[in-house]
């Protein structure tokens, strides 16, 4: 590598260290969503719809937030700092019920008396994030419960709030014969090899009848020669198989069993 090289990439990596990194902790809930999850504790647990309050913001102190008059958090924290928050309202007796990370919910919340409602619902967050969420919270007498209906409630919400976004979206469908970056990820992806000479495309950033309302092709394409396009629609229906046999081949389980030490504890429970 030359210097020259170095020194850009050195620079790179300099500039990146002050650019926010996107993680849970940015994950702000949809109002339709939210509004879902809120309407279903209040009626689960009989919380007064007056009182929730939502102290995770940007730029809060959870700490400091005013929690007097029996106000009840229904909010979706930083995960990363979801069991000192748990101990914080459990500790001033402040009544919860918070978002945490689906898988990680045992590890991170189990030991501090936070009751949890594994739900796996798969939200999309407004920064574009789709995090398997489930709760944790101080209400109810049950350690771990599933709550089917929340589960179904939730993913509804986050289908109709998708459902909207894309109203506002155009869409568009290109003719056969343009190469787009897209097809060659889907064709590339799934493992097929797909080649195009120089003399088989014609390059262009915009199709007349896009000019005419002022659009064009994003990022350009390619013009294919007939021959070349019927044999990237092949290779298109080869990649579609290949991941459909790919995904039924994941199908295939493990299965851990448990030893004799394991189940003599499972023997003494209850």
């Amino acid at each position: 590598m030359g210097i020259r090289q170095q020194t850009i990439d050195d620079y790179g990596a300099f500039v990146d260290k002050f650019k926010h990194k996107k993680t849970t902790d940015d994950c702000y809930t949809p109002p339709a969503v939210y509004e879902t999850i809120k309407a279903w504790a209040c009626r689960e647990f009989g919380i007064d719809p007056s009182k929730v309050v939502r102290p995770f913001y940007p730029g809060g102190d959870y700490e400091s937030f005013d929690y007097s008059d029996g106000k009840v958090v229904v909010d979706n924290p930083p995960f990363s700092i979801l069991s000192k928050i748990c101990t914080f309202y459990r500790d001033r007796y402040i009544p919860f019920f918070l978002f945490a990370p689906n898988l990680t919910i045992f590890s991170s919340t189990s030991r501090n008396g936070a009751h949890m409602l594994v739900t796996d619902c798969a939200i999309e967050y407004a920064n574009g994030a789709i995090v398997n969420t489930s709760f944790v919270t101080s209400f109810g007498d049950d350690l771990i419960r599933t709550a089917p209906d929340l589960t179904k409630l939730v993913n509804d919400a986050v289908e109709r709030v998708r459902r909207e976004s894309r109203k506002h979206l155009p869409k568009y469908a290109y003719p056969p014969e343009l190469l787009t970056v897209t097809r060659l990820n889907k064709v590339g992806n799934a493992g097929v090899d797909f080649r195009v000479k120089a003399s088989d495309v014609a390059f262009i950033r915009a199709l007349d009848s896009q000019r005419a309302v002022r659009k064009a092709i994003f990022g350009g394409g390619y013009l294919l020669s007939e021959a070349k396009a019927a044999e990237l629609k092949a290779a298109e229906l080869k990649a579609a198989e290949l991941k459909a046999a790919e995904l039924k081949a994941a199908e295939d389980v493990t299965v851990w069993s448990l030893n004799d030490k394991e189940k003599q504890i499972i023997g003494k429970l209850g």
